[in-house]
């Protein structure tokens, strides 16, 4: 098969590039860093140097492929974080229908059901949506959990604070996932004969609490009392904010952590549960404590 994908080589470009590759797929990889070139080319594919805003760009890299996969690349100095977003669906919409491509995968999230409330994740409702006008293209949305590596933004916290935290308590829900998973689920689907306009859940772990999570880190960095604190949104906006986040981007995080809060992120998944994947929360402690120990 012939397979674009965008995402350069991030946490699940690189892995599903990998996969692909090493099951003979001819694999194009899009990037807007011209120096992640060899990079892309060592891993066996075909690097396409441009940026997602442009829909020439990514007519011609949709172009001929059997297959693409489509993720909104983040962007922290977006003035207005959901319209930015929706504008990449947008383009990507067109790029899609102007290619001829038949076939998408499209990374989504958890909680992209929902209109609204649960910060970035909205503006990926708003892409699911505007997908959903492209008539005669067969789309497969993977709405991922929370990703285990987001917990790598704040060793600084347990370092220097001794403590682990969000706007959301020890005992919320939450449904996890490693990358690799969701790249492994991407590579299966992307070789399968999907139609239709479908939705497919991916998580690796939907048992543990924040709790659970301060717990299993700490251990693994020699802190097995590290409590899990529930901050207030202002706490959480101000830490964050503090941290080197833009405003817009913090009170969007702080939005989706209410949504976690109250627990309406999750209610569609627990409806729709896939099976899991095989990387646990013991799995990715091992990989937070030698990034804590660098």
């Amino acid at each position: 098969m012939k397979i674009t994908l965008t995402g350069s080589i991030g946490n699940i470009t690189k892995p599903l590039t990998e996969i692909l590759v090493a099951k003979g797929h001819e694999v194009k990889v899009i990037s807007s860093n011209a120096d992640r070139s060899e990079e892309i080319e060592a891993l066996g594919a075909i690097p396409l140097i441009g940026s997602v805003e442009d829909t020439e760009f990514l007519t011609d890299a949709f172009a001929g492929a059997d297959a693409i996969y489509t993720m909104v690349p983040p962007n922290f100095a977006a003035p207005k974080f959901r319209e930015y977003i929706k504008g990449i669906g947008e383009n990507y919409a067109i790029a899609i229908k102007k290619s001829g491509v038949k076939k998408v995968v499209n990374l989504s999230s958890v909680g992209a059901d929902l209109p609204g409330g649960t910060g970035p994740i909205a503006g990926l409702h708003d892409v699911e949506t505007i997908f959903a006008e492209l008539n005669g293209i067969d789309i497969k949305h993977l709405r991922a959990g929370y990703f285990y590596i987001n917990f790598l933004a704040n060793i600084n916290m347990v370092k220097h604070a001794n403590i682990l935290g969000s706007n959301f308590g020890a005992g919320a829900k939450l449904v996890l996932v490693h990358p690799r998973n969701i790249a492994e689920v991407a590579a299966e689907v992307l070789e399968s004969d999907f139609a239709g306009k479908t939705i497919q859940y991916v998580a690796s772990d939907d048992e543990s609490t924040p709790a659970d999570v301060a717990k299993a880190l700490g251990t693994a960095v020699g802190k097995p009392a590290l409590p899990w604190v529930e901050f207030s949104d202002e706490e959480a906006l101000n830490g964050m904010m503090g941290a080197g986040l833009p405003e817009e981007i913090a009170k969007n995080y702080v939005e989706m952590g209410d949504a976690i809060r109250s627990n309406k992120l999750f209610v569609d998944y627990y409806q729709n549960r896939p099976v899991l994947g095989n990387i646990k929360l013991q799995d990715f402690a091992a990989d937070f404590a030698a990034a804590y120990q660098n």
